[in-house]
């Protein structure tokens, strides 16, 4: 198997009309610990396919603690923005849990002519470009990560917009994650906040407000930042352990349709060891399977 094309200087890795699921385990898996995201262009999949790719990483999620999946296939979140909800926030996938999924996977069905990308920024990339004594400080803090906040909102009437939220934080989550989590594989050392991220354990909104969009600014750079146009039939995988994403919207009313896939993962655990804790909810095993931390 040849390697992937590297896309950029600091994440990201591109296979060119090769089948996912007929690629070598091992190969994909050192490709994704070293690249983070591996884009497969043309990769010819369906629902089953990607569901197959996505479980020889491991157990699968549901498609989400509380939003709906697609019907019928309760393992696959919809992405559709003529739902008017639109990820055009910086954030890990279901950081709001004690174990968020290990990996995360997209394949677009339907995508605009121009706009509607994916970003996604390398958060390993961020904590190596911190100044030493701000390295040492994110060390040993840890953030609350919640559900309850306006993560993602619809652009369409006050009506839906009370009906998404209603339904986004019907079962309420409130974790304390290590604001510098260690790669369970690689030992890197990555910064994970994002757009769930609300609060500073310890410290008050307004000092948790500013700490957190320093140490955001430096996974957002864009040295640090993949861009991701999409064709129809494309696949993306990339490691919810230590990057972030961001679906700008930029496309009007412009037709654009993802599926999502998820793999279960571990809880996160910091410099020290310590390992992530529930503040407020439950172990979400309706959602993902407990597992342990590595």
């Amino acid at each position: 198997m040849s390697d992937p094309r590297p896309l950029g200087g600091r994440l990201g890795a591109e296979y060119s009309g090769a089948d996912p699921n007929a690629l070598p385990l091992d190969a994909l898996n050192a490709a994704l610990l070293k690249h983070k995201v591996l884009v497969f262009r043309d990769a010819g999949l369906d629902e089953e396919g990607q569901l197959r790719f996505a479980a020889r990483f491991g157990a699968l999620t549901r498609a989400h603690p509380t939003v709906p999946s697609v019907e019928g296939r309760p393992d696959i979140l919809p992405v559709d923005g003529a739902e008017g909800i639109r990820s055009n926030t910086w954030h890990t996938d279901v950081s709001f849990v004690r174990t968020p999924p290990k990996l995360s996977t997209l394949r677009a069905l339907v995508v605009p002519p121009h706009g509607g990308n994916t970003l996604i920024a390398s958060s390993a990339a961020a904590y190596r470009d911190l100044p030493r004594q701000l390295r040492d400080f994110a060390d040993r803090l840890w953030a609350e990560h919640t559900n309850d906040h306006d993560y993602a909102l619809p652009r369409v009437n006050a009506e839906k917009a009370a009906e998404y939220r209603r339904r986004f934080v019907s079962r309420r989550y409130r974790t304390a994650h290590p604001v510098v989590r260690v790669h369970p594989e690689t030992r890197e050392r990555g910064l994970f906040i994002g757009g769930f991220a609300q609060k500073i354990v310890g410290l008050s909104g307004t000092e948790s407000r500013d700490i957190l969009r320093l140490f955001q600014a430096y996974v957002t750079r864009p040295e640090n930042i993949l861009r991701v146009q999409w064709n129809p039939g494309d696949l993306v995988l990339f490691d919810n352990r230590i990057t972030q994403h961001y679906a700008p919207d930029d496309y009007g009313d412009q037709a654009r349709v993802l599926h999502r896939v998820t793999v279960a993962g571990d809880a996160p655990f910091g410099v020290t060891g310590d390992a992530s804790y529930i503040i407020e909810g439950d172990e979400a095993a309706h959602y993902t399977p407990v597992l342990a931390t590595v």
